[in-house]
């Protein structure tokens, strides 16, 4: 960071700022819901926004966006739209206070507006889990999860087209900053600009506004999740103990001290597609946590399982505090569509007792497990590598995507 020549780059921080994952658990199990899980994933695809152009339910005003911006999840507390403990069991408590909403530009904003507590499409989903395997009993038990068979929602986001817009303006400006200042790179997507320059600091504030949009997004969303379950089980959302256990973001980049080259040194850590994932005893996580370190959420692909792992000291040695986020894509989306039918996708689902809500076909073939590497794989990469620890290992019931 203080060193001159120190850059940042949008291009690894990704379009989609702040994409992340938030587990929700609930006193249920799956025997309280196989009776009415059809019922209770369309309830779940009802509440929720869902697909491309999906706009929300939450009355958004341009000064609830510009509040939003700046504040993250305590513009959601204010607004009724969170619980006071959701912050706490969140990555950098849902805000980040470097956020400018002046460094957004006006396109970036008009897209934002309407689309603050929606899913989106892609990747993106909210997913009914079960607790299929406990590895780390003292871990899962400071989460809240004491048995097999315990129902969880996952839900799967990011700060949508406001995201990709502050991304896409940034790579224009720091091309231009490139060739004033003599900065060379062998592809545009990796264009970046001084960390000290105007444009280094304008994108770095409009990241953060775009990071707190995102916690917003997933807060909104955890919002409609209780409301579609307190319908269905006719009580409320804290009788059904529906606590965040974590909320963690993969694209992102931030200011953390790491050791480096044997000295603590202030670094912009960039994570394109990985998630931070502290050990035990670092001040950033929460109390509950500081014995068994930070929760890392990696979700699976539709009708994949899912894991939350624990940082360690190692992983804080040799990644700087990061692991792998998710299973990442085994072939292209247009191959997916290619080579897949949609109907055999959903027969596939059908027989693992999944259900499943989509708002686009093309979709379903997009995201198939075959599509994906195998996430089981990664984990248990990351977990002999000793930079994560598996803790959970969940498994969809039910899937909502766009």
């Amino acid at each position: 960071m203080s060193d001159p020549e120190a850059i940042v780059s949008p291009g690894g921080v990704g379009f989609d700022i702040n994409c992340g994952v938030r587990l929700i658990r609930t006193n249920l199990n799956e025997k309280d819901i196989a009776p009415l899980k059809e019922e209770l994933t369309q309830s779940l695809f009802d509440h929720i926004p869902v697909g491309v152009g999906s706009k929300g339910v939450i009355p958004t005003s341009a000064g609830d966006l510009e509040a939003a911006l700046e504040m993250g999840m305590d513009w959601s507390l204010r607004e009724g739209y969170a619980w006071a403990e959701d912050k706490e069991h969140c990555e950098e408590y849902g805000r980040m206070l470097q956020a400018d909403p002046t460094k957004v530009g006006a396109r970036a904003k008009k897209r934002g507006l309407p689309q603050l507590g929606t899913l989106g499409a892609g990747n993106h989903y909210a997913e009914i889990q079960v607790v299929e395997e406990i590895d780390d009993e003292r871990a899962a038990a400071r989460m809240g999860i004491d048995q097999i068979g315990q129902v969880c929602i996952m839900i799967h986001s990011g700060s949508r087209g406001l995201g990709h817009q502050v991304a896409t303006d940034a790579l224009v400006e720091m091309e231009r900053a490139m060739a004033r200042d003599g900065i060379h790179t062998n592809d545009r997507q990796l264009a970046c600009a001084r960390i000290q320059s105007k444009e280094g600091q304008n994108y770095l504030a409009a990241m953060a506004a775009a990071a707190n949009f995102a916690w917003v997004n997933r807060s909104s969303m955890t919002f409609l999740t209780r409301q579609a379950f307190a319908k269905m089980f006719k009580t409320s959302p804290d009788d059904l103990d529906m606590h965040v256990i974590y909320d963690v973001s993969h694209n992102i980049a931030k200011v953390e001290e790491h050791m480096f080259q044997g000295k603590p040194k202030r670094l912009l850590v960039h994570r394109k597609g990985s998630t931070r994932a502290f050990p035990p005893h670092h001040p950033l996580i929460p109390v509950d946590y500081q014995f068994t370190g930070q929760p890392v959420l990696i979700g699976g692909t539709m009708g994949t399982c899912s894991y939350v792992l624990t940082g360690t000291d190692q992983g804080m040695e040799e990644t700087f505090g990061s692991t792998c986020h998710g299973a990442g894509r085994a072939q292209s989306r247009n191959k997916s569509r290619k080579n897949l039918e949609y109907t055999e996708v959903l027969d596939a689902l059908a027989k693992k007792g999944i259900s499943i809500r989509v708002a686009s076909p093309k979709l379903v073939m997009e995201e198939a497990p075959e599509s994906y590497k195998d996430v089981t794989q990664v984990v248990d990469t990351c977990h002999d590598a000793g930079v994560s620890r598996k803790a959970i290992r969940l498994r969809p019931i039910a899937v909502v995507k766009g």
